[in-house]
């Protein structure tokens, strides 16, 4: 009976031994998670927000830059085909997705 209760004993420790090796392994995994949102994914989700509220702002007479380094003035812009119409001279207009305005100049 005694012997018994010390193989138990010795069972049980191993069982918390085994829980603080899981969390041993677990904690790096997590760290490096959180090291990588902070590091990589959060940056970019500002920035993506930030684009996103630059290109809802825009109006008719901004001047701005396209992603393809083309700048212009806008003339028109469709809310519903998400389209923006640059004017680049005189009588020469052309027409982008609003998504590939890469911001205003000022």
């Amino acid at each position: 009976m005694l012997s018994d209760l010390i193989l138990m004993s010795g069972n049980i420790a191993q069982g918390e031994g085994g829980m603080t090796q899981m969390l041993g392994t677990l904690v790096p995994l997590l760290l490096i998670f959180v090291i990588f949102y902070l590091l990589l994914i959060r940056p970019q989700q500002k920035k993506q927000k930030e684009h996103q509220r630059v290109i809802s702002e825009l109006k008719k007479g901004d001047k701005v830059v396209t992603q393809s380094g083309m700048y212009g003035v806008i003339s028109s812009i469709n809310e519903e085909k998400n389209i923006v119409v640059l004017k680049v001279c005189e009588n020469v207009k052309i027409e982008f997705l609003k998504s590939s305005i890469a911001g205003k100049v000022e």
